[in-house]
This record gives structure tokens, sequence and C-alpha cells, in this order.
């Protein structure tokens, strides 16, 4: 190896882990999606031409210097309707994730590290979890509940909680009998210090890779849901709901689910990249 070489080898090993994950092939390609949909989420509710439920023109016309992407089969501007529908399809699975690591993934990892009947009780209320389908858990409360954003959320969290607690625990029987960890245990440590100060820092990594699929599953499931009519609920302007309000005018206004479809996978696919580089960044700092 060339001294040029092995400089730019010691530069790129001493970056944080974050920017070597960013500038990976898969990482930037990963990130530049999310980023550049997450702008396009965030601002396009400022940006719309029209309101994403005014009735302002003729069922499915053909895009114009007026309706860039035509109208939909009630007359609403499909642009519009697009730039003001990703809010929830990226809000909802990000906030229940967050919620299924805070309870199911605290638990988890609490639970391992103590052992004995904690864990026992802990281990096998997530294998019952987990024996049903995941698909069939989030119908099943909303429609004993109704497709409000809330119960959506409970019903992504609630599905995510048996798969995370497995990740969470792996990472952490990884961890429990090392020397960092035995070592706070010698200084008198308290459980709750030892659990979110020394072991959670270091199971990050799959933490982290694991949260970004989960995003990816549960845009997809909210999708799914808004698809079925069990999602978010007409009027309001969601990509899910867009793709099931225009398959029965695929062939008129072929736009307007599209459209939404495009946006939906670039938010899948960014985020699949994303964790995909997580994982080989992790895999090469073991080997």
């Amino acid at each position: 190896m060339s001294m040029t070489s092995l400089e730019n080898y010691e530069q790129q090993a001493t970056r944080p882990a974050w920017i070597q994950i960013a500038l990976s092939r898969d990482g930037s390609i990963g990130f530049c999606l999310i980023f550049s949909t997450l702008i396009l989420i965030v601002i396009g509710p400022f940006i719309a031409p029209y309101s994403p439920t005014e009735m302002i023109a003729t069922a499915n016309m053909s895009p114009t210097s007026a309706h860039w992407l035509g109208t939909d089969h009630l007359g609403r501007d499909v642009l519009s309707r697009f730039l003001s529908g990703g809010r929830s399809i990226i809000a909802i699975p990000l906030i229940a994730v967050a919620i299924t690591y805070l309870t199911a993934g605290l638990l988890s990892l609490t639970a391992s590290y103590k052992g004995g009947w904690f864990d026992l009780i802990a281990a096998r209320f997530f294998e019952f979890l987990m024996s049903l389908p995941s698909l069939l858990k989030i119908l099943l409360l909303v429609a004993a509940f109704g497709p409000s954003t809330p119960v959506l959320i409970a019903a992504l969290a609630i599905s995510n909680m048996p798969g995370s607690s497995r990740v969470v625990r792996g990472a952490m029987l990884s961890q429990a009998g090392l020397d960092y960890v035995q070592a706070a245990q010698a200084r008198g440590d308290s459980t709750l210090s030892i659990v979110t100060r020394e072991i959670l820092p270091n199971i990050l990594g799959p933490v982290a890779a694991d949260f970004t699929l989960r995003i990816t599953w549960g845009i997809i499931a909210l999708s799914t849901l808004s698809f079925l009519g069990l999602g978010v609920q007409p009027p309001q302007a969601d990509w899910g709901l867009m793709i099931q309000e225009g398959r029965a005018s695929l062939r008129h206004a072929p736009l307007v689910a599209i459209v939404p479809a495009i946006g939906i996978a670039c938010l899948s696919v960014g985020f699949n990249l994303a964790a995909d580089a997580m994982v080989r960044h992790m895999s090469g700092a073991r080997n």
C-alpha cells in the first residue's frame, strides 16, 4: 500500500461512524432519497397551488398548465394532494417505531440484563405477540377502535414490539459479560445506569439499523392500510389513499396513483439502503 493510500485509509478510519455510513455508496444514495423526499414532505403543503380537498376542475383531467399532474376522479388537483399527502406516511411510522423502542426496547433491554422471572415474563409476552401475524394485529386494533391517527400509531407500535425486543435482547446478551459491564457492576452502579449509560451506547449500531428498517415496514404497512380504506380517511390527502382512489382511473388518469407510489418507493428504498449501509459498516468494524 502506497503512503497516499495509507493516509487516505487512516483519514477514513478516523471519521465518525455516521459520516462513514453517509459517504458509502448505499448510504449516500439512501440518505439522498430520504432527505429529498422529507424536504418535499415538509415544504409541500406550503407550495401546493390549491387546497388538497377542493374540487376545482373536471374529473380525471390530463396534465395542463393549470394542473401539472392533472386532476383525480373528484376534480381535485393531483399535484396539491401529492404535495400535502406525505406527512402522515412518514410521521405515523416514525412515531410508532420510536414508541416501540421506548417501551418494548427499553423493557427488553432491562429484562435481559436482570434475568430471572422478570426476563422470563417479558420474553413470553413478546413471544405471544409474535405468534400473531403483524398485519392481523393491526387489522384487529383498527377494526376495534377505528382508523384514527392515535390508533394507527398504537397498532404499528404494538406490531413492531416482538421483533424489536428480539434485536435488543440479542444485542444486550452479546455485551452482558464484557469487562466494562463487570466494572460498572463492581462500582455498584444501578441497573438503570448500567443499562442506559454503559450498554445502550454500545448497541446503538444494530438498534439504529433495525429502527430504520422498521420505519420502512411501517411506511409499507400504513400505505397498505390506506389502500384497504383502514388508514388515513378521505378527504384527507395521503399517498396511500391516493393510490387506492386512483386505481379505478388508471387508464384515464394514471398519475393519480403513479406519483404517490413513486414517493412511497423513494422513502422505502432510501431507508432500506441506509439500513444496509449501517449493517455493512458494523460488519466492517467487527472485522
